[in-house]
């Protein structure tokens, strides 16, 4: 076998159409070597003697994609200093954009013996370990483009890949679960019908199934155990894992960008699957372990600030390149329009408080390509200060855990829950203002994969995690929900009727929000998970979307959310008073010809709010007026905003009130909302309300009226 010297960049393997170069950073080891594997279990040993600025490579000839490899790092097995090479361990390339096959877990992907962590552990794990493989870059994009859709626009779906599209009934069955389903027109239509402009992805990079899950029977589905930042994982391919993964998961993205939908990613930067000092060595600990993890004062040991057991060392040159090259691979070669950072407050840790001006934000603030794409941040992680929503640099978007919090609250009769709705509504100026940016820094949601589902939200007081194995104990126990009377199922007419209700009234809240609204998928026809909520390591029916017309007993679901929830986001697509880009200013606009503040607040009386009325411990109930009139930020080509103007009755009591139209701010109504009715919409729309007129709602009801500009 020929072996060239070859190139210390690009890390990683990259073919050129003759063969292919491989380097592979490690200042730890003493040398390196290239383990090319053949089918029947061989493997060839090529040894990494070029190195520049520890980055060992070479060039070799004749490898085509679709070749195995891995990694053996020789050298210094110290885990009081914090050094575990170990030659025995096959390791995956860090850069490696394919991974073929899983762990087969036993003692041999370990670094020591069980029951015995100080003794060394030199069993083979090549025939127990997933292996990197050689991927063809060449790829017809044809005329692909993004859809470079602006925040004010965008309609976030948060989705599981399998989770998604395991159960649907017009899937040939060898296509669910997979990237290929992603691209099937019935579930593009169904995300174009719902006026979904962005899919977010629950993560997609190779991740690893925890031994202790597998012992249990059980499978990390959520994937947050990330063990490859540049491969597509390769269960969620329909055909192959020698780099078919990569032309699948980027034909999905073509196929979803032709119909006008952003892929955004949920990556996982702040931790790998290695775990803590007791977990597998799998690439990143066996080739240097003190340049990729933050290390405790007892370098033995990892400091945690994720709860998976170890956190990536984000003040190491190494890991931020690491970072920086595969969010630039994915937005360059496959062609991803943003990125959702799980447990983001970990990657502002350069030391150990969470900085806003860490290294990482720096890089990403400067960076020329992903700047300029989507960046949204789960604002904290489990370390001490690690809750940070508001206090991400100008240039991100968050995850706004305050404004989930506050409509649950107020739907479920929470007292003192109106101030601080009336802030989450028109897009939490108290989080984002004082640092430039705007309410379109909210991502506004309700319920997401992590909590309960919309359904459960209203149907469970208490978590019910029993099939996790973990006694109930796992998962949040807070979960500011309201079962309406009754835990769990139910055959009540009149709780049917009141859940049903509140779920209209948090989709009806979420799409009249200012900010960003996000969906959880399956939300939209009522999914349950039957009270679990932590269902990470559910891979099963609980987890999965169940469509509606999929039961055998001619069951369709709750086709009516689904048809609420489409009106409710072409409402918002419809008014640009539901989508601005600036905040209100809380009094008339100049230049807007319109005498009336650009939005008020008032009792169900139809009176103005005061000081004492937003005090009151008992406000369960106001009305909100959004002047079309008087929208102060110009249109794409400097014109001015003109739209209808709105009234938003909110009774969030227990009992039926009655609400005065207010007499200054529009002579003449048409109700365009109503959640007391089963279907959300009124039939009719040629009843007029006038001011001064009275409307009775429902307890927990919404009502919106709209008067024409």
């Amino acid at each position: 076998m020929q072996v060239w010297p070859g190139e210390a960049y690009p890390l990683g393997a990259t073919y050129d159409g003759a063969g292919t170069n491989f380097a592979v950073f490690t200042e730890a080891a003493d040398r390196v070597e290239l383990c090319l594997l053949h089918d029947d279990g061989a493997e060839t040993a090529v040894e990494l003697r070029e190195s520049d600025a520890f980055v060992r490579h070479a060039y070799v000839p004749g490898v085509m994609p679709g070749q195995r490899y891995g990694f053996r790092a020789h050298g210094p097995h110290s885990p009081e200093r914090g050094l575990r090479c170990n030659s025995a361990k096959l390791l995956l390339d860090p850069y490696a954009k394919a991974v073929s096959g899983s762990v087969r877990w036993g003692e041999e992907v370990y670094g020591y013996h069980f029951g015995s962590p100080d003794r060394r552990n030199d069993l083979d794990s090549a025939p127990h370990t997933m292996t990197s493989v050689v991927v063809n870059p060449y790829f017809d994009w044809g005329d692909d483009r993004r859809p470079r859709t602006e925040y004010h626009h965008t309609v976030i779906y948060e989705a599981h890949v399998k989770g998604l599209t395991m159960r649907h009934p017009a899937l040939p069955e060898e296509l669910r679960g997979t990237y290929a389903a992603l691209a099937h027109p019935a579930v593009i239509d169904h995300l174009t019908s719902l006026g979904v402009t962005a899919l977010e992805l629950m993560p997609v990079h190779q991740f690893v199934n925890d031994h202790r899950l597998v012992d249990m029977g059980l499978n990390n589905y959520w994937g947050y155990n990330t063990i490859g930042f540049f491969a597509p994982h390769n269960a969620y391919a329909s055909w192959g894992d020698r780099g078919q993964q990569v032309l699948e998961f980027k034909s999905a993205v073509r196929a979803l960008h032709e119909a006008g939908i952003e892929v955004i990613l949920d990556v996982v930067y702040n931790h790998t699957a290695e775990g803590n000092h007791l977990g597998p060595t799998l690439s990143f600990r066996g080739l240097d372990n003190p340049s990729y993890y933050r290390l405790a004062d007892d370098p033995r040991y990892y400091t945690d600030t994720t709860g998976t057991g170890n956190s990536l060392l984000m003040r190491s040159p190494h890991v931020l390149q690491l970072i920086m090259d595969s969010l630039r691979y994915w937005v360059t070669e496959m062609h991803v329009d943003g990125f959702r950072f799980d447990l983001a407050a970990t990657l502002a840790r350069q030391f150990h408080e969470v900085d806003r001006l860490s290294s990482f934000f720096d890089l990403v603030q400067q960076d020329p390509v992903v700047s300029q794409v989507k960046l949204i941040a789960e604002p904290w992680d489990v370390g001490e200060g690690g809750y940070q929503v508001g206090n991400f640099p100008p240039l991100w978007t968050e995850w706004n855990g305050k404004y989930r919090d506050t409509v649950r609250d107020l739907w479920r009769g929470e007292p003192r829950a109106v101030a601080e709705f009336a802030s989450r509504l028109t897009g939490s100026s108290d989080l984002y203002q004082d640092d430039g940016r705007r309410p379109l820094a909210s991502i506004n949601f309700v319920t997401c994969h992590d909590g309960f589902t919309l359904h459960d939200l209203v149907s469970y007081d208490d978590k019910h995690n029993h099939a996790n194995g973990e006694d109930n104990r796992d998962g949040e126990s807070h979960n500011r929900s309201w079962n309406c009377g009754v835990e769990g199922e139910t055959d009540d007419p009149a709780v049917l009727a009141l859940r049903a209700r509140q779920m209209r009234n948090f989709v009806a809240t979420l799409m009249l929000s200012q900010g960003v609204p996000m969906i959880s998928h399956g939300d939209e026809v009522a999914r349950t998970q039957h009270g679990n909520n932590n269902a990470y390591c559910q891979d099963s029916e609980l987890a999965w979307v169940k469509w509606p017309g999929t039961d055998a007993d001619g069951d369709t679901g709750d086709g009516g959310l689904l048809d609420f929830t489409r009106a409710l986001v072409r409402l918002r697509k419809d008014h640009p008073v539901f989508r601005r880009r600036r905040f209100f200013h809380g009094r008339p606009v100049e230049g807007t010809h319109d005498d009336l503040s650009d939005i008020a607040w008032f009792t169900p009386e139809g009176a103005e709010m005061t000081q004492r009325d937003w005090d009151s411990a008992q406000a369960s109930a106001l009305t909100v007026f959004l002047n079309g009139n008087a929208i102060s930020e110009p249109g794409p080509r400097g014109e001015r905003i003109a739209d209808d103007s709105f009234l938003l009755m909110f009774n969030a009591s227990a009992k039926q009130l009655e609400f005065v139209v207010p007499v200054d701010h529009g002579q003449q109504w048409q109700v365009v909302v109503d959640t007391a009715l089963p279907e959300g919409v009124p039939s009719q729309t040629d009843d007029k309300v006038r001011a001064g007129d009275r409307l009775t709602l429902l307890d927990r009801s919404l009502t919106v009226l709209r008067r024409p500009t």
